[in-house]
């Protein structure tokens, strides 16, 4: 009988996560905290993990992490990092670079 309990805890504890891949462009050298210093300009790779929110009537997520990889996708070839960013600082990094190129970032969504 116990272990039928434990087992439906677990069940009513189990969450889902949804990740999303994109990349980010940016026109110009940047920083974020985060990172090991400046980056030059391109496209990187970047993915976001939200889980599920449980309890609810309806399914809503909330973001757990976001995470940016490291050199960007054009330099391929040596060793990749990847780095937790802020998401509010990362808009704010991509909204600068928008203000430096009037053509500015782009993000595209790879699914």
């Amino acid at each position: 009988m116990k272990i039928i309990q434990q087992q439906e805890a677990n069940e009513a504890t189990a969450m889902t996560a949804r990740t999303t891949e994109t990349t980010v462009t940016f026109k110009n050298k940047f920083n974020l905290s985060h990172l090991d210093g400046p980056q030059p300009a391109g496209t990187y790779r970047l993915v976001t993990v939200d889980e599920e929110i449980p309890g609810l009537t309806f399914i809503a997520f909330r973001r757990t992490y976001t995470m940016l990889h490291v050199p960007a996708l054009a330099k391929g070839g040596g060793k990749t990092q990847v780095f937790t960013v802020d998401p509010e600082e990362l808009e704010a990094a991509l909204n600068a670079d928008q203000r430096l190129s009037p053509q500015g970032p782009s993000i595209t969504k790879v699914v």
